[in-house]
């Protein structure tokens, strides 16, 4: 049986009151699953501190991590396995991105005058 290869992305907040040292080891620890598992790594996007929309075990920040892969359909769930038993980890979602980019909406030229409301225009221009 072949092998299918998806896109996945993973967002994840660790707890803010950790280290720097400590936050870098939390982000490396789950990137390493990743390639460790047979997943390649497209781009990590560290997003910092931010505040959370709710407190979550009395913490009203967290530090956001966004990691894009491509892997088999295994690794998202050992990943979650793996951020369930992380006390660093505050939240986290792992989904499947098709690589679907919404459109940009088209600004339209405005469409020329009919050419029935410039006749008359020219007949009244061609009486003077």
């Amino acid at each position: 049986m072949e092998k299918v290869i998806c896109s996945y992305e993973t967002l994840f907040v660790i707890k803010p009151d950790l280290s720097e040292e400590a936050t870098e080891a939390v982000m490396n620890k789950f990137t390493t699953l990743i390639t460790d598992n047979g997943g390649t790594i497209e781009n990590v996007n560290v997003w910092g501190k931010r505040r959370l929309a709710y407190p979550i075990e009395k913490h009203v920040e967290g530090y956001y991590v966004l990691v894009n892969f491509k892997s088999e359909a295994t690794l998202p769930l050992e990943l979650n396995r793996v951020f369930g038993i992380t006390d660093e980890i505050l939240r986290n979602i792992v989904v499947r991105s098709d690589g679907y980019v919404a459109p940009v909406a088209e600004e339209k030229a405005p469409e020329a005058a009919p050419a029935a409301e410039e006749a008359p225009v020219a007949e009244a221009e061609a009486e003077a």
